[in-house]
């Protein structure tokens, strides 16, 4: 058998098209636990040339460097002391900012409990520590707390007793109609700005994606967090929840992916139950694209059960090539344009699902809309009328 040459083996076997040799680097140190083909490729850093300050942009862009950090320092020999002073700094002080981010989500989470407020904490300090199994190893900057849209005004005033106030000022009639077509608030406190969201949908509504936080919060099971108990998401909803925020994001940054990557790692997952709520709620699609991408670029493994998510649908590997090939390029997009729009229709599986995202869109005031006019509470209606305006406007 003949042995891999060591730019065969920095690149995995599903070939990368048009990404440079500090993305498939960064990619191969984009992961937790290190197989023998990653630490060859890792330990081979030398023969590629590598532009050390071209791979830590990449790195800060998609939301790695802890990973890349932790990698080259294990596996990595004779890398030049400046970036190993840089990754160093920038590892200690992601450490430093999650410590302080657990303990606040500790904070808040036993006030809600002590005030009957029913919640679950999601992404952040919990993915950190139940897929990556370290705090540190997981950039984040924000607490994203799941919540019923009846305990919301409760929740407002527990975190305002906490120090925190509404990053946007809205006033009670706009908030309660926010409350209906919206689907999340920020929260400010004298640590920061946008540091706490209440979220009472995980996407905007006009995605059409009708995941009630009702079941989600009653299908919450117990998660540790630096040795504390926290209401965490069920496995599979967990998984789910993040192939979503992958999505309305269009997969633009490789930390993403291996969320879902180390989910599918770390996790015992019924497999039944993600297919069947997937196709319950129309993103089988969504599911798969996230799938091919973690497969694709990750060289994350995929089951049998996952393998027919993924080539179900013949549309999975057309529109994985092409978010691959964005992600490569560190590609953005404007979230507000037709393009992006058309994107997400895209990845709708069913006809039905299309038609209700279609009407939604048109229809489904955004931050944007409400941005553009004040209107009294009796012509709050008049921001759909605003909303249609303003998309048919940026059509033509």
């Amino acid at each position: 058998m003949s042995q891999s040459s060591p730019q065969q083996a920095l690149t995995p076997s599903s070939q990368r098209g048009g990404s440079s040799k500090e993305f498939d680097f960064l990619c191969a140190c984009a992961c937790v636990e290190s197989g023998t083909d990653r630490i060859s490729r890792i330990a081979a850093w030398k023969e590629f040339g590598v532009d050390w300050s071209e791979l830590l942009r990449l790195a800060e862009h998609h939301g790695v460097l802890p990973l890349l950090a932790r990698n080259l320092s294990a596996h990595a020999r004779g890398v030049p002391s400046q970036v190993e002073q840089s990754l160093r700094s920038a590892f200690d002080g992601n450490a430093r900012r999650n410590l302080w981010f657990a303990s606040e989500l500790i904070r808040i989470t036993d006030y809600f409990e002590a005030k009957n407020i029913r919640t679950i904490p999601y992404k952040g300090p919990m993915l950190a520590e139940s897929a990556y199994g370290d705090v540190a190893l997981r950039n984040f900057g924000d607490l994203d707390f799941l919540i019923s849209p009846a305990d919301f005004e409760h929740a407002k005033e527990a975190l305002g007793e906490l120090g925190y106030r509404p990053s946007s000022d809205l006033s009670p009639a706009l908030e309660r109609f926010w409350l209906r077509n919206g689907y999340e608030r920020s929260f400010d406190s004298a640590a920061g700005k946008y540091l706490v969201e209440l979220q009472w949908g995980l996407l905007p509504r006009f995605f059409a994606v009708d995941f009630r936080i009702e079941d989600l919060l009653t299908r919450g099971r117990p998660a540790s967090l630096g040795g504390r108990d926290v209401l965490g998401l069920s496995a599979e909803d967990s998984l789910l929840v993040l192939c979503l925020h992958a999505a309305k994001h269009l997969w633009m940054r490789l930390i993403w992916i291996c969320d879902i990557a180390e989910t599918m790692r770390t996790q015992k997952l019924d497999w039944s139950v993600v297919s069947a709520r997937a196709h319950e709620l129309g993103i089988l699609r969504i599911v798969g694209v996230s799938f091919w991408l973690a497969q694709r670029l990750l060289d994350c493994p995929l089951c049998e059960p996952t393998q027919a998510i993924v080539s179900g649908d013949a549309e999975v590997a057309v529109l994985g090539d092409q978010f691959a090939a964005r992600l490569a390029r560190s590609a953005t997009y404007d979230f507000e344009s037709t393009k992006y729009f058309r994107l997400i229709l895209k990845l709708r599986e069913r006809r039905s699902d299309q038609w209700r995202y279609l009407w939604r869109l048109m229809w489904t005031p955004g931050v944007g809309d409400l941005a553009t006019l004040r209107l009294p509470e009796t012509l709050f209606p008049l921001y759909r009328v605003v909303r249609a305006a303003r998309l048919v406007r940026k059509a033509f």
